[in-house]
């Protein structure tokens, strides 16, 4: 089926990967590496992101959990340290990957975000400022799991995005860091491409959509 809508997940894709500043800090502090990812895979449906990114709980209530959880696994963790670390770098090509889309496909955003000062996408000043201000309002249509009370994996956040961009599954292309979040796009139908670095994604989304992206390091 022809392709006609172009659906990224945010973190990770139009940013560096949360995991990164994730290893810094576990670095720093003398933690297991990747202890905060095994924090946030245990039970991955009930636990303290899950909830937080469900808008179930607030801030303090995931610092609180997250502690309690990390704590669980022999290494205590405020809930309070990791938020900040949510924040990447913006990948300026995949910006422009996206323009590019836009000029050809329908556009969609997909996140797991927290309704925090931390989280892409998450409140208007986050929304207005540098270059989120930039990235957010190219999408035809965004899905916030704090927002929507779903999140990814969860097939029903795919389809809630199909039916606002009046596509079906099979016409999509979907993109994002996780596998886990690739693989219910899979099933649903749609061309799942897992972010591993800048050249191969768009190698991928190339491949995908039979457009050219070029080298644009400019955001703006």
């Amino acid at each position: 089926m022809t392709v006609e809508a172009v659906i990224w997940d945010f973190g990770g894709v139009f940013t560096s990967s949360p995991f990164e500043a994730f290893n810094r800090y576990e670095a720093e502090k003398g933690l297991p590496k990747d202890l905060i990812r095994r924090v946030n895979a245990t039970d991955p449906d009930t636990n303290a992101w899950a909830l937080f990114e469900r808008n179930e709980i607030d801030a303090q209530g995931f610092d609180e959990l997250f502690l309690k959880e990390s704590t669980a696994l022999g290494h205590p963790v405020p809930g309070r340290d990791v938020l900040p670390l949510l924040s990447g770098v913006v990948r300026p090509r995949m910006v422009a990957a996206l323009k590019t889309c836009k000029q050809h496909f329908k556009v969609g955003c997909i996140t797991n975000n927290m309704v925090t000062h931390h989280s892409p996408g998450a409140d208007a000043p986050q929304r207005a400022a540098g270059a989120m201000g930039q990235i957010m309002p190219l999408f035809d249509h965004i899905i916030e799991s704090s927002k929507a009370g779903v999140r990814k994996p969860d097939p029903q956040i795919y389809l809630m995005m199909c039916e606002a961009l009046s596509v079906k599954p099979e016409a999509c292309v979907y993109l994002d860091d996780l596998g886990i979040n690739c693989k219910p796009a899979a099933a649903l139908g749609m061309r799942a491409i897992k972010v591993v670095d800048v050249d191969q994604t768009l190698a991928e989304l190339s491949a995908a959509t039979g457009l050219v992206f070029g080298d644009e390091e400019a955001v703006a």
